[in-house]
């Protein structure tokens, strides 16, 4: 999910009574919500593609939710004595617990990968001891209900607290209605793949913004791939992506050790060929495909020659 949202939901479990347990308690949480995606300093070292192959990976697998929260728990920590030899610790802060902030830190960051997990982009959960991806297809990577929900609750919770309120209870019944809404989201996604009849080797229940009630199914098996729109309402149709799909050898395009063709395919859920307008090929997954945007989450095959694939 988006950093916003990971941001709310830390800010949601301070308000609903976390925040007390010790000095810097929200930093712990809001921080630790969002440091699993230091992985994205990647970017600064990775060429084109590369970086779907390393995203969603070490940062968000079991080691890390340990030791991340070890070291912002240490660093909060070391922040606030440190403003206390400067004499610039705030004189409202209550004492400062490492436990306390360990703790908040470990569930604020354990709350990231199970939101990453509830889109089709995926997250590997188990690495480095597995580099199996893991798919939710439950919410759009960036959910504008969510950010109204938390967002108001929080702000809400504040205002009350401010002015001597009871605070706890909106953030925390806020929760209990995302988790209601997260609840229903799968639904929809798990009936609409049931919907379709496809007996394709993938079907994925895509969820689209806004209008969280629909899901894109892209439904295939490796070189084909069609899609379509469903709502709850209404009848399932599908038409095959306008491209002309080529004919490939992913063993062999694999054992060329390209770095940019291996991240992708290591990434790929949907993986598909379209021959380009030079003859060539342009490697794309389907999740992601957007003929408004061709190269998006593509990687261009020049010297290889697209092949018709064999009639059905």
């Amino acid at each position: 999910m988006d950093n916003l949202t990971h941001s709310l939901v830390g800010a949601l479990l301070g308000q609903a009574g976390l925040k007390r347990k010790t000095g810097l308690a929200m930093s712990a949480l809001v921080i630790g919500a969002n440091i699993p995606d230091i992985d994205a300093a990647c970017l600064l070292w990775l060429e084109g593609i590369e970086h779907v192959g390393f995203r969603r990976g070490i940062t968000h697998g079991p080691p890390a939710m340990i030791l991340l929260p070890l070291l912002l728990a240490g660093l909060l920590w070391g922040f606030d004595r440190w403003q206390a030899k400067r004499g610039k610790r705030p004189e409202g802060r209550v004492p400062v617990s490492f436990k306390w902030l360990f703790l908040l830190a470990f569930i604020g960051c354990l709350t990231h990968p199970a939101l990453d997990w509830l889109n089709v982009y995926g997250v590997r959960l188990l690495e480095p001891f597995s580099s199996q991806w893991f798919y939710g297809d439950t919410l759009f990577i960036i959910d504008v209900w969510l950010w109204a929900l938390m967002g108001f609750a929080t702000w809400f919770s504040l205002r009350r607290e401010k002015r001597g309120g009871e605070w706890m209870r909106p953030a925390r019944t806020a929760i209990v209605v995302a988790l209601g809404y997260i609840g229903l989201n799968g639904a929809i996604s798990a009936t609409s793949k049931e919907w379709t009849g496809w007996r394709g080797e993938t079907v994925i229940s895509s969820p689209v913004p806004i209008l969280f009630w629909e899901r894109e199914l892209i439904v295939g098996s490796r070189d084909r791939w069609a899609n379509g729109f469903v709502e709850p309402w209404d009848r399932y149709y599908t038409a095959p992506f306008d491209v002309e799909f080529c004919e490939l050898d992913y063993d062999q395009l694999r054992a060329r050790r390209d770095g940019q063709v291996d991240a992708f395919l290591f990434w790929s859920r949907a993986p598909f060929a379209e021959r380009a307008e030079d003859g060539s090929v342009i490697l794309r997954d389907a999740r992601f495909y957007d003929p408004r945007v061709r190269d998006r989450f593509s990687v261009a095959l020049p010297e290889v020659r697209c092949e018709e694939l064999p009639a059905e």
